[in-house]
């Protein structure tokens, strides 16, 4: 189901909770919503829409790949950059890394280890700091 976007401020700074198998379905909602706002987002994170999980969708080009409970494992070669978000209006500049490692529950609650260079990296790292309750 497509979800409305959250713009609240303090809503947004809270951190997540962890995921459980019951969340799947909001797994699902965050693959409606992206696919709704597919031209001016490649990424959310359940809080987004309203709900205050550790839950993260990700584009990777062809495919957008949900993760329940990820955790940030290595990262190398910081750099500054800048980003927007669908929660908040502009643009701002932040640091990100080139080249991350993270871990994951799937779909199917498997786990599973990725590691993401360029801009698949960037994206994973605006979505982790979502769950911390980090806005760029």
């Amino acid at each position: 189901m497509v979800k409305s976007i959250m713009k609240d401020i303090f809503f947004l700074r809270q951190k997540s909770e962890p995921a459980t198998k019951e969340d799947i379905q909001t797994g699902r909602d965050l693959m409606d919503t992206l696919a709704a706002n597919r031209e001016g987002c490649v990424g959310m994170a359940a809080n987004m829409i309203g709900v205050k999980k550790r839950i993260i969708i990700v584009n990777m080009g062809v495919l957008d790949v949900v993760m329940f409970n990820p955790v940030l494992m290595s990262k190398e070669s910081p750099y500054e950059t800048e980003e927007g978000c669908l929660s908040l209006p502009g643009v701002r500049k932040t640091t990100r890394y080139e080249t991350i490692e993270v871990e994951y529950l799937d779909m199917n609650w498997k786990k599973q280890n990725l590691k993401l260079n360029g801009w698949t990296a960037q994206i994973c790292q605006h979505e982790l700091d979502h769950l911390e309750g980090i806005l760029i």
